[in-house]
């Protein structure tokens, strides 16, 4: 009888504890799934941005192109009446997108830490871009859609916990630095660099408990996309040279000529047009930035029908056809593409620095070339240039490396656009020694605090 009584016992003990395990697996099952319907929403979204962000660009080329002179009217209204209304209506969806969620990731949990990234309001990023695609001005959509991203995957989270599903162990930060990392992952077809740009990016002077779950979400999102679009490279593949002689003092070149001008190019957009103005002239710019940005968009006007509408948009047929080793005419256009990027930053619209930065990158590597006359691949100086000022720009050489390696398909150069993105990145800093999306998320967070403070 005690035989008996003692495999009961054991028999309800084994099926308790199986119950529990099957509890726990559920539990587990619920939380995974709850992560990859976040992860895929973020993925929809960054690609629902991309097609009408192709589309803005696509009519762009075809108005500017048949009319030519229309852009002279187009762009400085266009320019003035989004900085009328961004800065009115969708107060902190203006510029990248990128220094709103490293703000946001800064401040202290409460009702203000989600307020850069509020969800119905960041959408307002994904129209306005459109918008300034569409008159031409010199916009990408990646940073855009990191804040975006972030405002996705942080929504979502809170829906979740709210109904007591999943993410009870992760705080605000973590499912915005998922999100984030994955809005860039997604945007530029390349897992891996959202994972780089999440650690390196986000995680700068800020703590951050970087969980399997949250670095997961990162890289779910980006093959999300990659299974709905293909595993193809954002730009065309990489075919240039992979390794020439006296490869380190090309590298040295590319790095230092990238990191002064990434460096300047920093400071400038930091500055903004009050900064640079004379000290007479501060006041009243800062008094009428919508006059402002109609003389901006005339700047904008001049230097597209300076470089034939190279300057417009994200630039991406030429760095497409830099890649290919095709001349740029005219040559300075990676340097004029440089200053419409940031006469449009200065106007305080909606849009982001990333792929621009691409492209001034690829300008200055064919101007660099045009000076070899022929000694060298013009294309692994491209290739080269577009990480250097990438990394000069923002300061992160390890993403700007990993994502134009996953952009154009080029993993044989990783090692040398790595150390050009590392001389790039401390040249810069002699120039601009904060870097630019910490600097300006800086001015966010502060803006927070101060609105908090005189609500009270």
């Amino acid at each position: 009888m005690q035989h008996h009584s003692s495999i009961r016992a054991r028999f309800r003990y084994v099926l308790h504890k199986k119950l529990r395990q099957t509890h726990r697996i559920s539990h587990k099952t619920i939380e995974f799934s709850c992560l990859l319907i976040g992860a895929a929403l973020v993925a929809l979204f960054s690609l629902g941005f991309a097609k009408l962000a192709d589309l803005g660009l696509q009519w762009n080329a075809q108005w500017a192109s048949r009319y030519p002179v229309a852009v002279w009217f187009v762009l400085p209204l266009g320019m003035a009446a989004l900085a009328w209304f961004t800065p009115r209506y969708t107060p902190y969806v203006a510029g990248s997108g990128i220094p709103q969620v490293i703000a946001s990731l800064s401040l202290q949990h409460g009702p203000q830490k989600s307020r850069l990234i509020a969800f119905w309001q960041t959408l307002w990023k994904i129209p306005l871009t459109f918008l300034a695609m569409l008159i031409g001005a010199s916009v990408g959509r990646e940073g855009p859609s990191v804040q975006v991203g972030a405002a996705v995957m942080l929504a979502w989270g809170n829906l979740c916990r709210r109904y007591g599903m999943a993410f009870t162990g992760l705080n605000a930060n973590e499912l915005m630095a998922a999100g984030a990392g994955g809005g860039l992952a997604a945007a530029f077809n390349a897992p891996l660099a959202g994972v780089i740009f999440a650690l390196e990016e986000l995680g700068r002077g800020i703590l951050l408990r970087w969980e399997r779950r949250v670095l997961f979400g990162v890289f779910a999102a980006g093959v999300i996309l990659v299974v709905i679009e293909g595993n193809s490279p954002y730009f065309p593949q990489y075919q240039g040279a992979t390794l020439v002689n006296n490869m380190l003092l090309w590298v040295l070149l590319c790095g230092v000529v990238c990191g002064v001008f990434g460096g300047i190019f920093a400071r400038l957009l930091a500055k903004g047009v009050a900064g640079v103005s004379p000290t007479l002239l501060r006041g009243w710019v800062r008094r009428h930035p919508i006059i402002v940005a109609l003389f901006l968009g005339i700047v904008l006007a001049a230097l597209g029908t300076y470089t034939n509408g190279q300057t417009y948009g994200t630039g991406y047929h030429v760095v497409a056809n830099a890649l290919a080793g095709e001349a740029i005419e005219p040559e300075s256009v990676g340097i004029a593409k440089l200053f419409a990027t940031v006469a449009t930053y200065w106007t305080g619209i909606a849009g982001g620095i990333f792929t621009p930065s691409l492209t001034i990158g690829a300008g200055i590597g064919a101007h660099i070339s045009a000076f070899t006359q022929g000694l060298i691949d013009p294309r692994l100086l491209v290739l080269l240039c577009m990480v250097g000022f990438l990394a000069g720009a923002t300061q992160s050489p390890l993403t700007a490396a990993v994502i134009v390696m996953e952009m154009t398909g080029s993993q044989p150069v990783l090692v040398w656009s790595l150390i050009g993105g590392l001389i790039a990145s401390f040249v810069s800093r002699q120039i601009m020694p904060k870097p630019f999306y910490h600097f300006a998320a800086m001015r966010f967070r502060q803006r927070i605090i101060e609105e908090s403070k005189s609500a009270e």
